[in-house]
């Protein structure tokens, strides 16, 4: 059997896996970087958190990612360029990380890429047939697992569509083998860029489990504070949300949002909820 095979085998088989994790959201602002050391198999899996780092992307990183992000009309070069780019830039941090933590990359097993997402089009959003629903990462996974020499799975969202998904959120399997409890309910709330829940009944059965987004959750600050405060990038600490009161008006209105009144479960992203949302609003 060829090695890589072999390796495989024995990865799966094994008692315990050292594992890269990688997230970057929809806010832009960096590349979340977790070694885990996961126990077992199957439901019986544990997780354990060894090391944690968020390296921030620079402004004109940022800028360039902004650039092809959530637009119906981009500049595919830049597309196609970012999406090499990003995954050897990726491999460059996974390096930094691990010397930091002084751990070989011979140690790791695997790396899990869940990518840039530059847009997200299920169908309850596009609506146009014959197309189904999509949505788009970059940040080249080959280019990760060459540059650092481990294996490295990716494209997980498109994974989940294809199997009958809408490719959010992806959280739910997760969430499941941390937090369900056998004594009671649980609802677990995610306030990234897009807001997002876990619903985990007490039977921990994965058949009755939900996943869905709810809507925006920062991505409308952030924006709004790029907009009315240059050189800012976020409400850091909500320090400029505790000087303001809630416009019930302007609540009720984006609240109309066709979105709100769709069943469980749902996606959305920023194509929906931007800028121009507000100012429509």
């Amino acid at each position: 059997m060829h090695k890589d095979l072999v390796r495989l085998t024995q990865i799966a088989a094994a008692d315990s896996r050292l594992i890269i994790g990688l997230m970057s959201g929809t806010s832009l602002d960096g590349l979340d970087i977790a070694l885990c050391k996961f126990h077992g198999q199957g439901r019986s899996t544990k997780v354990e958190v060894l090391e944690f780092y968020t390296w921030p992307y620079d402004e004109k990183l940022r800028s360039e990612l902004k650039a092809i992000s959530s637009k119906p009309l981009v500049d595919l070069q830049k597309v196609t360029l970012l999406n090499a780019y990003l995954g050897a830039y990726h491999a460059e941090l996974i390096r930094k990380s691990l010397k930091k933590w002084n751990v070989s990359p011979n140690d790791v097993d695997l790396i899990a890429s869940h990518g840039q997402t530059i847009f997200h089009a299920p169908f309850s959003q596009h609506q146009e047939r014959p197309y189904a629903n999509a949505t788009l990462q970059i940040g080249d996974g080959d280019h990760i697992a060459v540059k650092t020499g481990i294996i490295t799975l990716s494209d997980f969202r498109q994974k989940h569509i294809a199997a009958g998904g809408e490719g959010a959120p992806l959280a739910g399997y997760g969430d499941s083998l941390i937090f369900s409890s056998e004594t009671e309910n649980r609802l677990l709330l995610n306030i990234g860029g897009i807001a997002n829940f876990t619903y985990l009944p007490v039977t921990g059965s994965l058949q009755s489990l939900l996943t869905t987004d709810t809507g925006p959750g920062n991505t409308l600050m952030d924006q709004y504070v790029q907009r009315m405060f240059p050189g800012k990038s976020y409400d850091q600490d909500g320090e400029i949300a505790k000087t303001g009161k809630v416009h019930e008006q302007l609540l009720t209105t984006l609240k109309a949002n066709s979105f709100f009144d769709s069943s469980f479960p749902k996606t959305t992203g920023p194509e929906v909820f931007s800028l121009p949302y507000v100012d429509q609003a």
